[in-house]
């Protein structure tokens, strides 16, 4: 028997790691957020999964740690190619479909590190459609000392901002904080400093910018982009996380008062658009958020 070389050493599992690409909040593989999707993780630990998240390049690849299929009861963590995400909105949305491809539709119930997220699947006319029930939401008023040094790092100015929309600091399993511009053009027009937001991120413990635009004040349709520089992302084209932390928000506000249906539209301005459908009640913190996601073919 000859030694093996260097060549036949064995691979890493995160080499081995079967990863699906799902690209979520749309129906065409082109648009939306893609996620990686690795649905037996139990022989990955932190290191590895970090590796396959890099590797992938994606905002956030999702891995299943350990499962119940009789319960349809899950764990399940997220990785951005720098850190662990304690909840990712999409990446949750392209698991639950993946799995409904492959077991049926129905109720799957995932233990992440932000609290308990069951997932409605149901399968129709087009890619699978998933509903997240979020954690509880809630928001808080943003300071000056948050605001002004993001504002810097945007290149914005309050003279920039929705005062209808107050800037706050949203949270659904992560923090947000939420600015309202005032105008299509200021959204459309995004050039931030990249390594300052990211540092101001990172000091204050928030996953994303939300920033968004109200196309009418009589009804409840948005426009969105999600600067995620702490995930080493320039911007997210749909963030399910944010818009449950928005939902959150807008209940805070006071604006909804009877069951609300909230549109979102991100990623258009970067060529993936996506479409997010927020459900918020006036009697329950937690927020519903709906999308289809779709397979992304092998290249």
């Amino acid at each position: 028997m000859t030694a093996p070389t260097p060549d036949a050493a064995p691979r890493s599992s995160a080499d081995t790691a079967e990863v699906l690409r799902y690209s979520a909040f749309t129906t065409d593989p082109s648009g939306g957020n893609p996620a990686g999707v690795v649905l037996d993780a139990t022989a990955l630990d932190d290191t590895a999964m970090l590796a396959v998240a890099a590797r992938i390049g994606y905002s956030e690849t999702a891995f299943v740690t350990a499962r119940d299929d009789v319960a349809r009861r899950y764990e399940l963590r997220y990785f951005s190619p720098r850190a662990e995400v304690a909840f990712c909105g999409h990446a949750t949305i392209a698991t639950a479909v993946a799995m409904a491809e492959r077991g049926g539709p129905g109720d799957f119930l995932f233990d992440t590190r932000a609290g308990e997220v069951r997932v409605e699947t149901a399968v129709g006319d087009g890619p699978p459609r998933a509903t997240l029930l979020s954690v509880p939401a809630h928001s808080r008023p943003a300071g000056e000392a948050d605001v002004e040094p993001v504002l810097t790092a945007l290149r914005w100015s309050r003279d920039d901002l929705d005062p209808a929309l107050p800037p706050h600091i949203a949270f659904a399993g992560n923090d947000h904080l939420v600015l309202a511009a005032g105008t299509r053009e200021r959204l459309a027009a995004l050039d931030y400093d990249f390594d300052v937001l990211a540092e101001l991120m990172r000091h204050r413990g928030w996953t994303t910018v939300h920033l968004v635009w109200r196309e009418a004040a009589d009804r409840f349709d948005f426009h969105a982009r999600d600067p995620f520089p702490v995930g080493g992302v320039v911007e997210d084209p749909a963030t399910g996380a944010a818009a449950a932390a928005f939902g959150g928000y807008l209940r805070s506000l006071g604006l909804v008062r009877e069951p609300t249906r909230v549109r979102i539209r991100q990623g258009q301005d970067m060529g993936r658009p996506s479409d997010l459908v927020v459900d918020v009640t006036h009697d329950d913190a937690r927020v519903r958020v709906t999308g289809q996601a779709v397979r992304i073919p092998e290249e």
